[in-house]
């Protein structure tokens, strides 16, 4: 039986096990099982490579996405650029390579929901592991973008910033921070929203619950919006690939 599971610290309402036995299940994989890893903290990983010798691949999520690479033996070129991994493969001689599936999940979701004909620029709410991923996808896609976050230094805007001509500037808002999460479903990232209009996309990565107050508030406004969902499938489905190639 080969094992695959998910690596990070509070993994109650994880996506990833109930993704995989699903698919499992479906698609007749009898050879294969996930598991939830939940690790105290990025120390225990080596103990955890020693319990089943059958182990052949994780998911990595939060907080551990750029603490694992120093355990690892090698990056693919994409997570290396990234500076974070949410994917690692384990080779027959037990080298460990790192990759970024986020990256794969986020760009094609997001080619399919702009429209491939008018130029956007993208306000990245954020600056963790998930953003690195984003940035990276937005760069190859040709997009410009700013990051936003609390304190405001040379590299990003401060949510202070962020008025009218900045919001009509920037039409693709990417929420890659946790606010809006389950279960702290009240929260949500303090942009004006009351600048945001029919042209404007907005992007949560937050996929629990399904419609945030990030979207419901957009989507009051005309604006266009969709959840981290199709971008988890996708990252999903990347990571079963690397895993079987």
């Amino acid at each position: 039986m080969k094992t695959y599971g998910l690596i990070g610290f509070r993994l109650s309402h994880s996506f990833s096990k109930k993704y995989f036995t699903e698919k499992f299940q479906r698609e007749g994989i009898t050879d294969c099982a996930y598991e939830n890893f939940q690790l105290d903290n990025i120390q225990e990983f080596s103990a955890l490579l020693h319990t089943d010798p059958n182990l052949k691949g994780f998911n990595i999520t939060i907080p551990y996405k750029e603490e694992i690479i120093p355990l690892l033996s090698d990056l693919d070129p994409a997570a290396k650029e990234i500076g974070a991994v949410n994917v690692i493969k384990i080779l027959e001689n037990g080298k460990l390579i790192g990759f970024n599936s986020d990256y794969y999940g986020f760009k094609n979701s997001l080619e399919s929901f702009i429209p491939k004909d008018v130029f956007h620029k993208a306000l990245v709410l954020g600056t963790g592991g998930a953003a690195k991923a984003v940035v990276t996808a937005l760069k190859h896609m040709g997009i410009p973008y700013m990051y936003v976050s609390r304190n405001k230094n040379p590299y990003n805007l401060s949510y202070e910033e962020l008025n009218e001509e900045k919001m009509n500037e920037y039409t693709i808002i990417i929420n890659t921070s946790p606010l809006g999460m389950y279960p702290d479903i009240d929260s949500f990232p303090a942009i004006p929203y009351e600048f945001l209009s029919s042209k404007h996309y907005l992007y949560d990565l937050v996929y629990n619950p399904e419609e945030t107050v990030f979207m419901k508030k957009g989507a009051e406004r005309g604006a266009h919006v969709i959840n981290g969902l199709p971008m988890l499938i996708g990252q999903a489905e990347k990571a079963w690939e690397i895993w079987n190639s």
